[in-house]
């Protein structure tokens, strides 16, 4: 049947402000909701989202249906009740869906769009399912325009709305923005419903063809008080539940913002971790400690912290507690090793507490950054234990691991071994490259000595370029081949500023226990072994033997003994003449010193001047023969003999001292010695630091005194400086001559030296000469001068003046 008349339709302006007014309620309390979004987790945050669901959809809804009840039609309206109820889901549903969308932590002009698309879809279902709930003797049809124009007014205030939701909460203290907000929300959702209501065309139908209310039908009266009720009731809760919610949470943001500026302020990391080890709270010290922020740490195990060595570890520990909850770590102070995000390890120290809500057992760890303190510990460690300069133990901390071996030796019955090890030519290497770099060669030397051990033995230097060594259960044989190993990584040369250093060991060995039950025997017998290598020739070891003990017993006394042998007259000096080889004549003598002990006769320079270098005596003696050796070539003078040179050896600590020079002109006028007749013999070895020598030698020189280099060929000296030296002479070691005739190479090389001298416009003698071939050799090479027992021996001044009693001079 169609229509009969188009029914006008009129608003009651009161029921139109409340829906709108209600519509502005519901978006304010929602915008409440929303602030609170930013800040719930887990189940609050779930709870929120409802709760701004329910409040803004029937906010809506009853916005919707007030308006729809201020509707008048001049016919009778009831309302179907499933219909009524029904249209609040899509309501409540689109709301959920603009609460999840602001409850991220950003929301792209995207993501409004396609939220506003489906909540907008809600509205219309909302406010289309109301209408077609209406139970009336007419129909509706609807203004495509207005409907279209309708659905597009709730698109944009979905869109709108939402925006608003997200954005307004981000600031709280502006509460006239809130109210702004709710305002444009609830102007936009009630020009929504009404644009809908204008859409709407009613035309009354003929009695026939009205329609009968349904038994489920309400009466809009009843659905009115119904609706404003429900509402006040529901908005009087939410109110209550939000101020209440609000007072707690300004009570707990209170407590949490104590406990953080405390945790915020503290320069030590405070980790909070929950049952399983994953981290929860992380303040401002863990972040300079360990170098994560917070936002790339929370959720993250705490075992990411640690090396991976010691996960394991951390795991099996973890499982411990949860099984038994026996604490070991808890409530004590322990030291870890931490590990930063740059992957570097550190110390730590950390202590941990724990505690337990509904939510589960946590764990909170204060842990310290100790790494300067631990550096500050081992650099005092290093300053009291070890070596400066090698980093290797000293002499303290060998004693301790030495004190340490021997309980475990004397407990354990077994043996060890301790060697005692000097550098053969050190003060050469020292002398002629500077202290700086002889400390470098020293470190590099101690690299080479400990390549050669394992890591349970002790390598300690004691000081300058001694070393010792221990060596637990070892036996003879492995300390013989370590000693020789030890020997031959040494003998490989060292390369220093493009020039190779060669340099060589001694090793001194004693054993435990048959060397000794204490360590200072141990220590003294392989001390005593070295000297003995030393004596042997070098580059050596040598194990401790008990007459060692008697030729150190010796070296004691005979050291004694000079000290008091030029006080009671015990050294005299023999003189061994020289022979000008053209006409075999006797053109000098060199002075040699003897010495008569009163228990033990004569002792050999070669056993009493190596000593005398080493206690330092050989100075006083080197004044006393030199200035008696001066003495008695004047006295032959006087005598009427025919003057000559008289030579006298000067060692190495006379050489070095800074007054020689002083010393010499003393005793040339002192014994009134005409320097012409006095001849310096300098061995190459104490001429080693070329600039001083040259400058020593100079002044010498410059007082009229010959100089010669004895022993030449021995030492390691450049040739080149052979031209800068003022002497006069050189003077070829015996070795060589001795081996004139047996060895080819040592003929080649006196030969050679013969030559170079010539070449120098220099003198030359031979030393050793002790047969006729060496002799007629050295002839046939035109050497100049020689020596030896083929002419004389060492004689007494008296046998000399009875020689040269009938000589001419030469």
């Amino acid at each position: 049947m169609s229509p009969i008349t188009n029914l006008f339709s009129s608003y009651n302006l009161p029921l139109v402000a409340l829906s709108i007014l209600v519509a502005i309620f519901s978006a304010s309390v929602a915008l409440d909701i929303s602030s609170r979004l930013k800040y719930a987790k887990n189940v609050s945050h779930l709870r929120w989202i409802t709760a701004g669901a329910f409040v803004l959809g029937l906010g809506i809804w009853s916005m919707h249906f007030i308006g729809m009840l201020a509707f008048h039609l001049p016919v009778d309206v009831s309302y179907h009740f499933g219909l009524v109820i029904l249209s609040i889901v899509p309501a409540i549903a689109s709301c959920a869906v603009a609460f999840y969308l602001i409850s991220k932590p950003s929301v792209s002009w995207r993501n409004l769009v396609t939220g506003a698309f489906f909540i907008s879809i809600g509205i219309v279902s909302m406010h289309y399912l109301g209408m077609d709930a209406m139970r009336m003797d007419a129909m509706i049809s609807y203004d495509p325009f207005l409907w279209t124009l309708s659905a597009l007014i709730a698109f944009a205030a979905s869109f709108v709305g939402l925006a608003l939701l997200f954005y307004i909460p981000n600031v709280p203290r502006f509460h006239w923005r809130k109210l702004a907000g709710a305002v444009l929300i609830g102007l936009a959702v009630s020009g929504m419903h009404y644009t809908g209501m204008a859409a709407a065309n009613f035309s009354q139908m003929d009695h026939s063809a009205a329609g009968h209310t349904s038994p489920f039908s309400v009466d809009s009266t009843l659905l009115a008080y119904g609706i404003g009720g429900g509402m006040l009731m529901l908005f009087v809760l939410t109110l209550a539940s939000i101020r209440t919610d609000r007072r707690l949470e300004i009570q707990s943001t209170e407590s949490e913002m104590k406990f953080q500026s405390v945790i915020e302020s503290a320069k030590d990391a405070i980790i909070v971790a929950d049952f399983q080890g994953s981290i929860v709270q992380w303040n401002r010290g863990a972040e300079a400690i360990f170098g994560y922020s917070q936002k790339e740490i929370l959720g993250r195990n705490i075992s990411t912290l640690m090396p991976e060595r010691l996960k394991k570890a951390h795991g099996d520990g973890m499982n411990a507690y949860r099984e038994t909850r026996i604490p070991h770590v808890i409530g004590n102070t322990v030291e870890l090793t931490g590990l930063r995000k740059n992957g570097e390890e550190f110390q730590l120290e950390m202590s941990v507490g724990t505690w337990e809500t509904e939510k589960g057992v946590f764990f909170s760890s204060i842990l310290r950054d100790i790494t300067e303190r631990k550096a500050s510990e081992d650099k005092i460690n290093d300053l009291v234990y070890l070596d400066p300069l090698t980093g290797l133990p000293n002499r303290r901390l060998f004693n301790d691991r030495l004190d340490s071996l021997l309980r475990q030796a004397d407990e354990r019955g077994f043996n060890f071994s301790l060697f005692y090890m000097d550098l053969d030519n050190f003060k050469m290497i020292n002398d002629r490259f500077g202290h700086s770099m002889g400390d470098h060669f020293l470190q590099s030397v101690a690299s080479r000595l400990e390549a050669q051990i394992s890591p349970r033995d002790t390598l300690s230097r004691l000081g300058g370029d001694e070393f010792i060594l221990l060596l637990p259960n070892t036996e003879y044989g492995k300390a013989a081949d370590l000693a020789q190993n030890l020997i031959a990584a040494l003998n490989v040369p060292f390369r220093f500023e493009n020039e190779e250093i060669f340099t060589s060991l001694s090793i001194g060995i004693s054993l435990f226990p048959s060397d000794g039950n204490d360590s200072e025997t141990l220590v003294k017998n392989a001390d005593i072994a070295m000297y003995q290598a030393k004596e042997e020739g070098k580059n050596g070891f040598q194990f401790f033997t008990p007459n060692m003990n008697e030729t150190i017993d010796r070296k004691s006394k005979l050291a004694t003994g000079l000290r008091k042998g030029l006080e009671h007259g015990e050294f005299t000096i023999h003189y061994q003449p020289q022979i000008n080889l053209q006409n075999e004549q006797i053109i000098g003598v060199e002075a040699l010193l003897r010495w008569n002990h009163p228990e033990w006769g004569s002792i050999s320079p070669a056993e009493f001047i190596p000593i005398a270098e080493e206690t330092g005596s050989i100075t006083k003696i080197g004044e006393f023969v030199l200035e008696e050796a001066c003495r008695q070539n004047k006295f032959w003078q006087d005598l009427g003999i025919a003057p000559f040179r008289v030579a006298v050896n000067i060692s190495a600590r006379q050489f070095a001292q800074k007054d020689l020079t002083e010393i010499v002109s003393t005793i040339l006028q002192k014994t009134g010695l005409d320097p012409q007749y006095l001849e310096l013999e300098l061995t190459e070895t104490i001429i080693q630091n070329a600039d001083t020598a040259i400058t020593t030698m100079e002044e010498l020189a410059a007082l009229g005194v010959h100089l010669s280099i004895d022993d030449f060929g021995t030492g390691y000296s450049s040739l080149s400086y052979l031209k800068l030296f003022p002497i006069n002479s050189l003077k070829i070691d015996q070795h060589f001559t001795r081996n004139i005739k047996s060895d080819s190479k040592d003929a080649a090389l006196v030969k050679t030296i013969i030559r170079m001298a010539h070449d120098l416009e220099l003198n030359v003698i031979a030393e050793g000469v002790e047969t006729l071939e060496q002799l007629d050799f050295l002839k046939t090479e035109q050497c100049n001068q020689a020596q030896g027992y083929y002419f004389n021996r060492p004689l007494p001044a008296q046998d000399i003046e009875n020689i040269y009693y009938k000589i001419e001079p030469a």
